[in-house]
């Protein structure tokens, strides 16, 4: 009986303990412990506050000095580049430019030399023409030459032979003269 007993006290015990407990409320609730949470509070906010104001802001603030001076260095180096862009740029065109009038100047130079040769084979294909001419017509001369002086030999032969075929008598300076005079016109 006495172990009955005994675990009786221990239950009423732990009852009473949760009643009282229940009675007090929540411990945050409690007045009683307002200064000693109020007092953690502030050592808390203090701590935070060194430690932003030691630690993390410099190396914040650090960051971001960093970060705007390679930002103004890129911005720097980037307007730099686009200086020397423009100047390349301009270099190219003016290069572009002089190669231009440099190939039209060759181009000038080459049509001139061309136009020299044209002219000189020209100049080589007339007299070649020329001295053609001169000797075709030297050939086409003695040619009607001869054809002039065979013209008037068979003239004369036919005159000869048709006055005797006729039945005349037909001496060779009579005949002569008058083919002679037919010739001429």
């Amino acid at each position: 009986m006495a172990t009955e007993h005994e675990a009786g006290d221990v239950a009423v015990t732990a009852g009473a303990s949760a009643h009282n407990a229940d009675a007090a409320g929540m411990p945050q609730l409690d007045f009683s412990t307002y200064p000693n949470q109020i007092f953690w509070l502030l050592v808390s906010l203090v701590v935070i506050y060194w430690v932003l104001a030691k630690v993390a802001l410099p190396r914040i603030a650090s960051v971001l000095a960093d970060r705007q001076g390679t930002i103004s260095g890129d911005l720097a180096s980037a307007e730099e580049f686009k200086l020397k862009a423009k100047e390349a740029e301009a270099a190219y065109e003016k290069a572009l430019a002089d190669a231009r009038t440099k190939a039209q100047a060759i181009v000038a130079q080459a049509r001139a030399d061309i136009q020299k040769d044209v002219d000189a084979a020209i100049v080589k294909a007339d007299a070649e023409i020329a001295a053609k001419t001169a000797e075709s017509q030297a050939r086409i001369a003695e040619i009607e030459a001869g054809a002039k002086e065979a013209v008037e030999a068979v003239a004369k032969d036919a005159a000869v032979e048709i006055v005797s075929a006729l039945g005349g008598q037909a001496d060779q300076a009579s005949v002569a003269a008058a083919v002679d005079e037919r010739l001429k016109g």
